[in-house]
């Protein structure tokens, strides 16, 4: 499987040290790519991260799967994204259980250069790249050079955006933000209700507890609670399936409320950042809805902001249709670690 591979009719050069190994990791699944050249990635596969006990032995089972092994002699690059704050040497991951050195994993798997980084840094740079491979969603245009916001849920909710460069050259600063653990800020009655159930749970409820899988599936006990009926314990897949098949009305009132939910937030990131190049929205859950999440109040909430409503309609919301686009950006950053100007 290739993804955002070069033409055969105009072959990349391949990389002077050796195809890279790279890794978007989340709190569910690991992807993997090999990288002979720049922006050829080949031999993509998705391993559970519950089925390997360490990030190391899901590497190890990447890297001997026969349809991997042909294609490298040895990797001594590699870069990985992971969900996950990346501060100094120690990573353990919030929404998983694998706990790592960044130092003694090099050591452990031999190569020459690992850098780690976290996922929606990474995937924020892939956003200048990905051309047609996103959904614009209500009105507005970009403003060129300007900031770019970026948020996405899944199994938790990532949160970063781009700064135009400021030493005089072209390019992009990736913010390393953790904006999915701020306070969930509710705007009606119907999310004060849930909000009030969530604190029955939780000491604090951040927005990723709520614009999420698992916060779809608490929005939905919250929601049935308020309805006076408790309902059945129901996975966000199944609920999202209920509701999409138009099966259940009370699934199709959950995965309405998250996305004004997350139309709420994406306007807070986008009045935050000034982010007047656009606002795109990421992570396993959206792409997924299709046109239920286009006719939902995302962009209508996304616009809600009284007297600055006219200032936010001016700026376009995205939704990333790109497989797998955190590679694209993981890449960059791994290039610019190598790059003898660095």
């Amino acid at each position: 499987m290739t993804a955002f591979a070069s033409s055969p009719a105009s072959p990349t050069p391949a990389h002077a040290g050796g195809v890279r190994l790279l890794a978007d990791i989340g709190g569910t699944n690991a992807r993997f790519a090999l990288e002979p050249g720049p922006g050829r990635f080949e031999a993509i596969e998705v391993l559970s991260c519950h089925d390997h006990a360490t990030l190391a032995d899901a590497i190890r089972a990447y890297l001997a799967l026969p349809q991997v092994a042909v294609l490298h002699g040895g990797i001594r690059h590699a870069a990985i994204a992971i969900a996950n704050p990346v501060v100094g040497d120690q990573v353990r991951m919030t929404n998983h259980h694998w706990a790592f050195s960044i130092e003694a994993l090099r050591l452990e798997c031999g190569f020459d250069t690992l850098l780690v980084v976290n996922d929606f840094s990474a995937l924020a740079r892939s956003l200048p790249h990905l051309g047609d491979q996103k959904l614009q969603v209500g009105g507005g245009a970009p403003e060129p050079g300007a900031a770019i916001g970026l948020l996405g849920a899944g199994t938790g909710l990532g949160v970063s955006g781009l700064i135009p460069a400021t030493n005089g050259k072209p390019g992009w600063t990736a913010l390393r933000s953790e904006g999915g653990h701020v306070s969930f800020s509710p705007v009606n009655e119907m999310e004060v209700a849930i909000l009030q159930y969530a604190w029955r749970e939780f000491e604090h409820v951040s927005s990723e507890r709520l614009l999420s899988g698992a916060g779809v599936e608490l929005i939905y006990r919250a929601l049935s609670d308020r309805a006076g009926r408790p309902g059945e314990q129901l996975t966000a897949p199944e609920i999202s399936r209920r509701a999409l098949s138009g099966e259940c009305a009370l699934c199709d009132q959950v995965l309405e409320a998250f996305c004004g939910m997350l139309g709420t937030a994406a306007g807070n990131l986008a009045i935050t950042l000034g982010a007047q190049g656009g606002v795109y929205i990421g992570g396993g859950i959206v792409p997924r809805l299709g046109q239920r999440f286009i006719d939902s109040s995302f962009r209508s909430r996304f616009e809600q902001r009284g007297r600055f409503s006219g200032y936010m309609a001016q700026i376009p919301t995205y939704v990333i249709t790109a497989e797998y686009p955190a590679f694209v950006g993981v890449s960059a950053i791994l290039s610019e670690k190598l790059s003898p100007a660095s």
